[in-house]
């Protein structure tokens, strides 16, 4: 038992914060992150299984264009709806329910007649799988200590990343086959029912801490609380060390209002634009990547192939940043790795031969990785507790809204001036996200959450 298991005094925060990192927390955020999983397989799935389609007949360019823009629409209204519902009802409610949501719809798209169907699915499975990552980016930010808080939520996008490969091999392997059912069909499938597994597994989650004192509910706040220090304790065999002074938190009553106070309106602000702008970069290359190698010639098994090839290497970019994530300022990787993103699409453009195309591809997804970790990091200080889900959920939606414009605006530079002209785009939209963060950026590395916000 805690030497604090009677009472909430120290205040939750300071409790957690002074806490080690220990394998309690590597698997904590092992578990939490198998929803994320989830949806970054659904992400990438439009792009591998889209270019199967365009092939087989099923679907033309506008069918492509409406299927990748109608599950961002979903995603859009997931991300804002569950966003909010989260900071009401709590983070693993949220997580056991969208995830379920999202299973049935996603199997559904799988088994859909005609396109309208498939259409249709597809919108409401993004809305489910929309709430993932931001409620797994509060959750983590609420549960971990404060000065490995960026590595833990780089470990997570490692986690969440094998899904990119997983599901190019799956397409690579599948897509040509047809046993009972078209092979995108069986690719669509594995997403439904591994979210099903995985619901299984999360329903051993802990409700966040903070999120339970935030509402008032000190005794639940403590239970848990006090099994988070025994784990912590009984794995360090040490003693705790004493809690760090922390600065209290009231609720709010509105958590949309909230975030446009005067306190945090500038932050708001900033990260909308931030979200509209970097989706456009890194969606513009990592799910339209087949479609647009098969604009350059190449059949589709060749494109599946170096997209595998080029896919393997996901992990990679969020393991690196969990290296230097601590160490550097994550504004400032943000403008680094934003600048790198916007400079290799245009290199991407113009390469020609495999070994180049696949070279410069593993660049360009290094680094669009490691940007990404970074981003959720930092994007999950920003805001309070009592509003945490839903400033990260409505400016996140942002880039929801984003992509659903991108796959247009993706589809119109390809028709009218090739791939050259989509880098070009590219480009721009990341030499904006720099100039954004750089200037209007706050600091967070190793700050408490509650002065982060104060």
């Amino acid at each position: 038992m805690s030497e604090f298991a009677s009472s909430v005094q120290p205040s939750i925060a300071a409790r957690l914060d002074r806490l080690p990192p220990t394998q309690y927390f590597r698997r904590f955020v092992t578990l939490v992150s198998m929803g994320g999983w989830f949806e970054f397989y659904d992400l990438f799935l439009a792009g591998y299984i889209g270019a199967a389609m365009l092939s087989a007949k099923l679907f033309t360019l506008a069918d492509l264009t409406l299927f990748v823009s109608l599950g961002f629409a979903g995603m859009f209204v997931g991300t804002i709806g569950f966003g909010l519902i989260s900071d009401l009802w709590g983070r693993k409610t949220v997580f056991t329910f969208s995830l379920i949501f999202y299973s049935v719809f996603v199997a559904l798209m799988a088994l859909s007649p005609s396109v309208g169907w498939i259409l249709l699915f597809r919108t409401l499975s993004g809305i489910g799988i929309g709430a993932q990552l931001v409620v797994i980016d509060t959750y983590i930010t609420e549960v971990v200590p404060h000065d490995s808080r960026g590595r833990y939520i780089a470990f997570s996008q490692v986690i969440t990343y094998t899904a990119v490969p997983a599901v190019a091999f799956f397409a690579y392997e599948l897509v040509p086959t047809h046993v009972l059912l078209a092979g995108w069909r069986w690719v669509t499938l594995i997403g439904a029912l591994g979210a099903l597994v995985v619901w299984g597994i999360r329903l051993r989650l802990p409700e966040s801490p903070r999120w339970y004192a935030i509402h008032g509910r000190q005794a639940e706040a403590d239970r848990v609380m006090s099994q988070i220090e025994k784990s912590v304790a009984d794995e360090t065999r040490a003693p705790l060390s004493p809690p760090l002074a922390s600065l209290p938190e009231i609720p709010s009553p509105n958590p949309f209002r909230e975030i446009w106070t005067s306190q945090y309106r500038g932050r708001t602000v900033m990260l909308m634009v931030f979200q509209f702008f970097q989706t456009i970069g890194f969606y513009g290359f990592a799910a339209w990547v087949p479609t647009l190698l098969l604009k350059e010639g190449f059949t589709l098994l060749h494109s599946l192939f170096y997209t595998f090839l080029i896919a393997l290497i996901n992990p990679v970019g969020p393991w690196f940043a969990m290296l230097i994530i601590e160490r550097v300022q994550r504004k400032w990787l943000i403008v680094i790795e934003s600048v790198a993103i916007g400079v290799l699409g245009l290199i991407f453009a113009h390469v020609r031969t495999p070994a180049l195309i696949v070279a410069v591809g593993i660049a360009i997804t290094l680094f669009n990785n490691a940007f990404s970790a970074t981003f959720h990091a930092y994007q999950s200080e920003l805001f309070p507790t009592r509003a945490r889900s839903t400033g990260i959920g409505f400016t996140y939606s942002w880039s929801r809204f984003s992509a659903m414009l991108t796959a247009f605006l993706i589809a119109l530079m390809l028709k009218n001036f090739g791939v050259n002209g989509v880098f070009v785009t590219i480009g721009l939209a990341m030499a904006i996200v720099a100039i954004t963060i750089g200037f209007f950026g706050p600091r967070t590395n190793n700050a408490q959450l509650e002065s982060i916000s104060q």
